[in-house]
C-alpha cells in the first residue's frame, strides 16, 4: 500500500526543514523524505559553521536578512537552542568594496563601521587588510546541523512525518498528484511535492515528471565539491587578540576569494574555518563526489594563511569538503510547476536565509503568496514574461 500525503518534502537540509516546519505550522499534513539522515555530512547543511551576515552589494539580499533574522529568533526561542553565536563580520579587498556596503547598511539602518587598513589591524592584528574594512557587529557564525534538527523538530511537533533513508529515484505525474518513488522501490503519493534536494537536483531534474518548456527555463545548476580548512589559533585564549575573540571575514579581489569564521564544534572550538569561494571541481551531481581534498586547493589556502592570517598557525590540523549548489548569477531557484516546486538555496550563501526560504517556499507551494519574481526564472520563460 502506498502512503499519502499532501505535501512531501524531500531533503531534509536547511531549506527542506525550513519548507516542512513552515508547512507544518500552518497545518498541513507533511511528509519529510530524506536521503540519509537530516543535515547528512554529505550534503550541504552538515556541520557548526556558517557565516551570517547583513552586507550585500544588493539592498534586496540585506532586507531578507532582515527579515530572516526574525524567523531565527523564533526558531531559537520555540526550540531553546543558540542557533547564531556573534562574532561580526569584517570585509576587505578591491572587489569586496567595503564602501559599497556601507552604503547598503546604511541604507538598512544596520550598524556598521568602515575603517581605515591600518584601523582594522590595530584592532585585529591576528588580520592582515590590503584596504579599508567594512565592520558590523551584527553578523555571527550559524550553526547549521543544529538549525536543521531544530526546524525537523518544530515540524514533527506539528504533525509531520520524517522518513530517513529514503534516496528519492524519480517523481511520476498521477491523477492525483504525485507518486514519489525510492531507489529501493518504496513509493509515496503526494498531492504536493517540495524537491530540496541540494547538490543531488541535478541529477534529478531528468526524473521530476516537469514539463520541458519549465525545465529549459531554470538556470544553469553546477555542483562544486568544495574543500574547507581549520588552522589552529596561536593564542588559543585570544589574549592577544582586542575584544578576545576572531571575527567572520570575506576577502575579494581580483586573485583572492577567501572567507573565514571561527570553526565552533567543527574544529574543536580550537581555530578558524578557512576556504576559497568555488575554488572546489566540478562535479555532475553531487553523487559523484570523492570526498578527496584537492592538494592544489590546500597549497592556495596555507600560502593565503601564510601572507594574511598571521594569527593561525599555517599548518591545518583538519579539513573537509563540502557541496557548493551553484547558479550564474547567485540567486537563488523557487520555482513551481503544477503542483512541484523546486527549491534550491544556491551559490555557497543561501544558510542565512534558510528560515525565509522556508517560508517563501512554503507561500508558493501553497498558492498562499508569490515569491520575489528573480527566483522564478523558469516560470518566466514558461509564460514569456
Amino acid at each position: 500500500m502506498t502512503d499519502f500525503s499532501d505535501y512531501v518534502v524531500v531533503g531534509a537540509g536547511l531549506a527542506g526543514a525550513a519548507t516542512a516546519w513552515q508547512l507544518a505550522a500552518r497545518g498541513h499534513q507533511v511528509t519529510i523524505l530524506e536521503r540519509n539522515v537530516p543535515a547528512s555530512h554529505d550534503a550541504s547543511s552538515h556541520g557548526s559553521a556558517r557565516i551570517f551576515r547583513y552586507a550585500y552589494p544588493d539592498p534586496f539580499y540585506t532586507h531578507a536578512v532582515q527579515e530572516s533574522k526574525g524567523l531565527w529568533d523564533v526558531l531559537a526561542l520555540n526550540s531553546g537552542s543558540e542557533l547564531i553565536t556573534p562574532a561580526g563580520a569584517a570585509d576587505f579587498g578591491s572587489e569586496r568594496n567595503p564602501r559599497l556596503l556601507a552604503g547598503v547598511l546604511a541604507g538598512a539602518g544596520i550598524g556598521h563601521e568602515l575603517l581605515s587598513a591600518s584601523e582594522a589591524t590595530a584592532r585585529w592584528p591576528q588580520i592582515a587588510f590590503d584596504t579599508e574594512v567594512l565592520w558590523h557587529p551584527d553578523a555571527g557564525v550559524i550553526d547549521a546541523e543544529t538549525a536543521v534538527k531544530a526546524m525537523v523538530e518544530q515540524a514533527v511537533r506539528h504533525g509531520a512525518r520524517l522518513v530517513t533513508g529514503w534516496p528519492l529515484q524519480r517523481v511520476d505525474k498521477t491523477s492525483a498528484g504525485y507518486r514519489l518513488r525510492s531507489a529501493a522501490g518504496e513509493t509515496v503519493d503526494a498531492g504536493n511535492v517540495v524537491i530540496s534536494a541540494g547538490g543531488w537536483l541535478p541529477g534529478l531534474l531528468g526524473e521530476l515528471s516537469l514539463p520541458s518548456g519549465f525545465l529549459a527555463g531554470l538556470p544553469e545548476i553546477t555542483v562544486r565539491q568544495e574543500q574547507a580548512f581549520h588552522f589552529r589559533y596561536k593564542d588559543p585564549d585570544g589574549a592577544a587578540v582586542p575584544g578576545g575573540f576572531w571575527p567572520t571575514f570575506i576577502h575579494k579581489r581580483e586573485d583572492i576569494q577567501v572567507y573565514g569564521l571561527p570553526g565552533g564544534r567543527d574544529a574543536g572550538f580550537a581555530g578558524q574555518k578557512v576556504a576559497e569561494y568555488n575554488g572546489g571541481r566540478f562535479l555532475p551531481s553531487a553523487a559523484a563526489q570523492t570526498g578527496e581534498v584537492d592538494p592544489a586547493n590546500r597549497s592556495r589556502v596555507v600560502d593565503y594563511v601564510r601572507r594574511f592570517l598571521p594569527g593561525l598557525d599555517p599548518e591545518p590540523y583538519a579539513e573537509t569538503t563540502c557541496l557548493f549548489t551553484n547558479t550564474p548569477n547567485e540567486d537563488f531557484i523557487i520555482d513551481r510547476v503544477h503542483n512541484l516546486t523546486i527549491l534550491s538555496p544556491c551559490s555557497g550563501h543561501g544558510a542565512k536565509f534558510a528560515p525565509l526560504i522556508g517560508r517563501w517556499a512554503a507561500d508558493l507551494a501553497t498558492g498562499a503568496a508569490n515569491v520575489p519574481l528573480r527566483y522564478r526564472t523558469a516560470t518566466h520563460a514558461v509564460s514569456g514574461r
